[in-house]
């Protein structure tokens, strides 16, 4: 495993495992039964993992998670399951079967979080709605992921983060202005619903706490999506003001943009405060601007961004990506590289935070990836195992249920497993 993250130290060695008995995070004990697919409920799952709770990934035993077989593989090993399947015991279960059902209700019975992502009705046709669910398990979090929610016309549509990504306003508003509208390269929504969902979480669990209570959660992709988009509903309620494409601008603050070095490089900055636009427009030899009435706000800024990003564009584009990068740290001025993940797995700011950790794997021998979410200095989280292989644990979970090696090899002939 890899060692736990702390504020306030030095990142240590990633495969440091001298400690007999690591410390443990502050999730242990909390169990979640992760039924999700593709991409926000299991992230959520994973995150909750991180962080000490103990998470049973339950697959269909002939359809194993799509995630497995997602992105690039190395000898037959998919890469991406091995960043989102961490931290969990894998089990399969066909929850259609009768066998499937009843030993879903009594790990439920047990179990402190479920997370789905079945379209609305699925659970229920299986009958393991939350009226069997939370007959099993009063203090059960029924954590539900989908599209677009489980009530309303769109309930029951397929639902995926690009569409996510396109109905909550983001594509619109992403692209150059003549451009068409732009959707990311990545599950942008899905994580960022991910993020909500362990959120989420969290909260009905300490609701739980006052009650004694269990709960649903009801995540709809499309609605994290466009809480993060900040405040055009208000805009257009207020004002009728409708966000447009502006590219890599802003209509709050200018210079912001994205400029090339004369090595052939890029560079990102950006002045949201109007003390750091006075710096670089003085560092690029502009300080004559720096007076202008327009120049006292982020708009007016956005006003002129033509003028400034001419000015700001031809003075990096004369120097390299270095002498850059440290004219503009000498006059406290905000820049960052544009990186691609080859510059990530270098930098040394990403290396003294543990960003990128190393996590022995069976199947790999080592595997580097993404480190836990963020540092706790008392209860940290650690990665305590990558993705593990289809169906791993199924027997030591159902023994742990009370099935003797008979009742397994019954339900495993019957096809529930």
């Amino acid at each position: 495993m890899t060692t736990p993250r702390h504020d306030h130290q030095p990142a240590p060695s990633p495969l440091d495992t001298s400690l007999a008995a690591p410390l443990k995070g502050p999730l242990e004990g909390l169990r979640v039964l992760d039924l999700a697919t593709l991409f926000a409920g299991p992230l959520a799952a994973t995150m909750l993992g991180d962080f000490g709770a103990d998470v049973i990934k339950v697959e269909h035993p002939r359809t194993p998670d799509p995630s497995r077989g997602h992105g690039p593989s190395k000898d037959g090993v998919g890469l991406w399951w091995k960043l989102l399947g961490r931290n969990k015991r894998t089990l399969t279960l066909d929850l259609s079967t009768p066998g499937g059902r009843e030993i879903l209700l009594r790990l439920a019975a047990d179990a402190d979080v479920l997370i789905e992502n079945f379209r609305p009705g699925t659970l229920e046709k299986w009958n393991l709605g939350w009226e069997e669910l939370s007959a099993a398990n009063p203090r059960l979090v029924l954590t539900r992921v989908t599209g677009f929610g489980q009530f309303g016309p769109y309930s029951r549509r397929p639902g995926f983060g690009t569409l996510a990504e396109a109905m909550s306003g983001f594509a619109a508003i992403t692209g150059e202005p003549e451009g068409p509208p732009t959707l990311p390269p990545f599950g942008l929504a899905d994580s960022i619903a991910a993020l909500s969902t362990s959120y989420a979480v969290m909260a009905a669990l300490q609701g739980r706490e006052r009650t004694g209570r269990g709960q649903v959660v009801d995540m709809a992709i499309i609605e994290p999506m466009l809480t993060v988009l900040g405040a055009q509903p208000t805009w257009y309620d207020q004002l009728g003001f409708v966000q447009e494409r502006t590219g890599n601008r802003s209509t709050n603050n200018a210079p912001r943009n994205t400029y090339r070095t004369s090595d052939g490089k890029w560079v990102a900055v950006s002045t949201s405060a109007r003390s750091i636009a006075e710096r670089v427009m003085c560092l690029v030899g502009r300080a004559d601007v720096v007076d202008e009435e327009w120049f006292a706000t982020g708009a007016g800024r956005a006003g002129h961004a033509d003028e400034l990003d001419a000015a700001v564009g031809s003075w990096i584009a004369r120097h390299t990506r270095d002498d850059v990068l440290a004219a503009f740290e000498k006059a406290e001025a905000a820049i960052a590289p544009v990186y691609d993940i080859r510059d990530v797995m270098e930098d040394e700011q990403y290396r003294a935070l543990g960003s990128i950790t190393e996590v022995p794997d069976p199947d790999l021998g080592t595997v580097r990836m993404q480190n836990v979410l963020f540092r706790l200095s008392e209860t940290p989280g650690a990665i305590r195992w990558a993705g593990r292989a289809h169906g791993a644990d199924t027997d030591e979970i159902l023994a742990d249920l009370g099935l003797s090696p008979s009742d397994i090899t019954a339900l495993r002939e019957a096809g529930a497993l």
